[in-house]
Order: structure tokens, then C-alpha cells, then sequence
């Protein structure tokens, strides 16, 4: 969704390993919204963004207005199993999942990727995403990369942006384990 930090560069590094022209998509998610999450206050980094892709020698930036992936309203979804999508961040959010997924399996589907990178930090949508591509026979793997942590151990992520100094103290003694 753009706004890029050094964990999402990482898996740009990850990709390149694997010797195609690495790409890199960027789209601001309204389905994964929720009517309690303001989707206009997201920030939206796209120059900073594409220069520090350049930096990183990304080959090329899919970043597609909203209009062209949803030319239409979105009656769609893709609904991943209950077993899933409903738990972890899924579980407090009603329509996250099916707002993520239903944007990789059209990021997806635009770019027939022969592989995508997804950290470990989001293991819940990895899986997920490994399945779908799985079962809906895209032409995509899934590659799984390490979480890039803060000096803390804290997963470096968009969302530790907005914790609050005492929040930001006490995250790291609630890490998710060796899967992470």
C-alpha cells in the first residue's frame, strides 16, 4: 500500500535473489478498510516511494489508479476459509481479509507473477496467499522472507508508526514467536 520502509525493501532484496526484474506494486487498499478506519488519512508516500524503489534498482512499479482495478463497484470477493482469514488481525477486523485478498488475486492476476514475496511478519496472508495461488492455479509462488525487526525486535511495520511512545515500550515483549 506504499508508504515504504526498510521491511518492505528487504523483500525487494529477496526477489532479486531469485534473478527476475524485480516489480513492485503499490495500491491503496480501500476494501480492506473497515467503516471504523479512516482510508483518506493513509498516507500516501508515492514519490518518496518511487525514488526509494529507483535506489533499490526495482525494474518496474505497478501502481494503478483506482478506477482501473475497480472499474466497476467490487460485488466480488474472494473469501478465504474461515479456519484462516478469521484469525489473528482477521479476527478483529470484519472485511479485512476479504479486502487483501481479493486485491492480491487482482495484483495477481494483472501481473502473473512466476513468484511474490511476502514477509513473515504477515504469515496469516503468506499462507493465504500461497493457497489461493494454489487452488485458483495461478502461475505464482510464494516466497516467504524474514521479518526485518527494529533494534528492539519489533517488527519494523507501517503500523508501529502510529503506536504511542508507552505502546511502542511494551510491543516488543509481545512477539509472535519463531514463525515470525
Amino acid at each position: 500500500m506504499g508508504n515504504l520502509h526498510e521491511g518492505h525493501l528487504s523483500l525487494m532484496h529477496v526477489a532479486r535473489q531469485h534473478g527476475d526484474p524485480v516489480v513492485a506494486s503499490i495500491f491503496v487498499n480501500w476494501l480492506q478498510f473497515g467503516e471504523n478506519e479512516d482510508f483518506t488519512k493513509y498516507p500516501r508516500t508515492l514519490e518518496p516511494d518511487i525514488d526509494q524503489l529507483q535506489k533499490e534498482g526495482v525494474y518496474a512499479l505497478f501502481a494503478p489508479a483506482r478506477k482501473d482495478l475497480h472499474p466497476e463497484p467490487q460485488e466480488y470477493r474472494v473469501h478465504p476459509p474461515r479456519y484462516l482469514g478469521d484469525i489473528l488481525e482477521g479476527q478483529f477486523r470484519p472485511g479485512f481479509s476479504q479486502g487483501v485478498f481479493t486485491l492480491a488475486m487482482k495484483l495477481i492476476s494483472c501481473g502473473q507473477p512466476r513468484l511474490a514475496v511476502f514477509g513473515k511478519k504477515d504469515s496469516q496472508r503468506q499462507m493465504i496467499v500461497r493457497s489461493m495461488c494454489h487452488q485458483f492455479a495461478l502461475p505464482t509462488d510464494i516466497i516467504a522472507a524474514q521479518t526485518m525487526r527494529d533494534t528492539d525486535g519489533l517488527a519494523v511495520s507501517s503500523r508501529n508508526r502510529y503506536l504511542l511512545a508507552a505502546e511502542r515500550a511494551n510491543a516488543p515483549t509481545r512477539r509472535c514467536g519463531p514463525q515470525c
